[in-house]
């Protein structure tokens, strides 16, 4: 019988420990050492909040579910009814299968097929590779319509300092390379871009590492700053410097804060989201990637223990 969240592809490699659910291509669990690195969940459940699903082809939220695009409308479903949105792309549920496969790594893939409102087929490949310093990823598109195909990338890590307790994450230092926040309305829409420095009196500014207490994040953060191997890094840790740091190549972060409770739990974890765009990048074009008839767009991200 497979588990309700798909098959499972159970990786190791040195103190490293993951395992990856066929639904959504999801990252179910990451330990060090016995150390959980990301908020996991039980393999026969529906995953829940989005956790360590890819987002393809858009991140976040398209307002109205409603987009023109080589100007033509275009019309989805709408699947967050609070905010009256279409969220998270479409391949979240879909059931990935093995291209290739190691111990410790494994290739899942999948086709979205054209449909309503996204009339593009899509080729969609996710790899998963523990490397000595962490999990590797990347998630790659490949247009296989006749037509240029909007797109956008990204995926839903809850990342984790500690146990996954109740309001956990009020102990616990957030490291955010970013100069920018995307400030956004009551449906979580973008309203406009400001300085981490101006928004709330510097209340989005993690540039040097802040304990989290009792703040609030639901929004996306850009203008990274980049180490010398070209990705921006994102760190949580404890006091003691223990933690989980990710790496992305992406233009754009999203940072929750998870205070909607999850099985029972609320601010148990931070998802930190690497993005190619901004939410409702459908409507805005800001960061949208054009991907020809043939051709491929990727990103990539990196997650490893601290301490």
């Amino acid at each position: 019988m497979v588990p309700l969240s798909g098959v499972a592809y159970a990786l190791e490699r040195g103190e490293y420990r993951a395992s990856i659910a066929g639904v959504g291509a999801s990252l179910r669990a990451l330990t060090f050492g016995g150390r959980a690195l990301v908020a996991d969940y039980a393999p026969d459940v529906m995953r829940p909040a989005m956790s360590g699903a890819v987002l393809v082809p858009w991140p976040n939220r398209i307002a109205d579910a409603r987009y023109v695009f080589a100007g033509e409308t275009h019309e989805l479903i709408v699947n967050e009814a609070a905010t009256r949105t279409a969220s998270h792309g479409l391949v979240a549920w879909q059931e990935f299968a093995a291209a290739a496969r190691t111990a410790s790594s494994v290739v899942l893939h999948a086709v979205l097929a054209p449909q309503p409102g996204y009339p593009w087929r899509l080729s969609v490949e996710v790899a998963y590779a523990l490397e000595e310093d962490g999990l590797h990823q990347s998630l790659t598109v490949t247009n296989e319509s006749g037509s240029p195909a909007p797109v956008g990338l990204g995926s839903h890590p809850y990342l984790v300092a500690g146990p996954p307790v109740d309001d956990a994450v009020a102990d616990w230092t957030l490291t955010l390379p970013a100069d920018d926040v995307l400030l956004t309305d009551d449906r979580f829409l973008p309203t406009h871009l400001v300085p981490v420095t101006v928004a709330a009196g510097g209340a989005y500014d993690f540039r040097e590492g802040k304990r989290l207490h009792s703040a609030v994040v639901n929004h996306a953060f850009t203008r990274l700053r980049r180490s010398a191997d070209g990705l921006a890094h994102a760190r949580l840790v404890r006091d003691d410097g223990t933690g989980v740091e990710l790496a992305w190549d992406g233009d754009w972060v999203q940072v929750y804060t998870a205070d909607e409770p999850s099985g029972g739990l609320r601010r148990y974890a931070v998802a930190i989201e690497p993005m190619t765009c901004p939410p409702d990048a459908f409507r805005s074009g800001v960061g949208l990637r054009v991907v020809d008839p043939g051709g491929s767009t990727t990103m990539r991200w990196v997650l490893q223990a601290r301490g």
